[in-house]
C-alpha cells in the first residue's frame, strides 16, 4: 500500500522527433511525474500483468505469456492485439533489466522494423520522473508515420499516462495488479 499523498497536477509532455542515426527511425519521448518515490513507483511496472491495465481497450490487447513473468534480461513476452481492426502478434524481450532505475524491452516479433522501448525513472523533489523513450522504424517510412503510426501513438500513450495516474492517485482506483491465468 503506498502511503497517502496529495495528488498534484502531472507534469507530462510527449514529443517526436526523427533519428539522427537513421533517414526512417523515429524517437517518441514521453515524460511525466508521479508523486510516489522511485522505489514505489517500479514495482508497478515491473509487473507485465499491468500492461493490460495501462494499454486502451480499443486496442484490444492481451497478454499470452503465463501469468505471473519473472521480469529479468531476456525474459520473454507474447502478446495479441487489433490496430484499426488488424489483428496483431507481438513478442519482446526485456533487453536490460536495471531495478529500480530502468528497463528496456525491445520487439522480437511485430509491427514494427524496431521498436526499443527504454523505462527510465528518475527522482524528482515531488516524486519521480516516468521517462519513457522508444526508438521504432515504420514499415511504409514518414508517409505511414505522419498519417498513422504517429496520432496512433500519440493517443496510446496520452491514455498510459492517465491511467497511470489514477493508479497513483489515492482518491482513484487503482488498476488491478496481475493474477496467475
Amino acid at each position: 500500500m503506498l502511503p497517502p499523498l496529495i495528488v498534484h497536477r502531472l507534469a507530462t509532455m510527449i514529443s517526436f522527433t526523427d533519428s539522427p542515426d537513421h533517414q526512417q527511425a523515429f524517437r517518441l519521448t514521453a515524460v511525466f511525474e508521479v508523486p510516489y518515490s522511485v522505489e514505489n513507483v517500479f514495482p508497478f511496472f515491473a509487473d507485465a500483468g499491468n500492461l493490460e491495465a495501462i494499454t486502451p481497450p480499443w486496442l484490444r490487447f492481451r497478454i499470452d505469456t503465463p501469468l505471473p513473468i519473472i521480469m529479468k534480461k531476456g525474459a520473454l513476452i507474447d502478446y495479441r492485439l487489433r490496430l484499426h481492426g488488424i489483428p496483431i502478434r507481438w513478442q519482446t524481450e526485456i533487453a536490460d533489466w536495471n531495478p529500480p532505475h530502468s528497463f528496456v524491452d525491445q520487439q522480437l516479433k511485430g509491427p514494427y522494423r524496431l521498436w526499443k522501448h527504454t523505462h527510465t525513472f528518475e527522482p524528482t523533489t515531488n516524486g519521480t520522473n516516468v521517462v519513457d523513450n522508444v526508438d521504432y522504424i515504420v514499415p511504409g517510412g514518414r508517409l505511414v508515420h505522419r498519417l498513422f503510426v504517429r496520432p496512433d501513438l500519440r493517443k496510446i500513450f496520452t491514455w498510459r499516462q492517465q491511467q497511470i495516474s489514477k493508479h497513483f492517485s489515492h482518491d482513484s482506483p487503482a488498476p488491478a495488479t496481475s493474477r496467475a491465468r
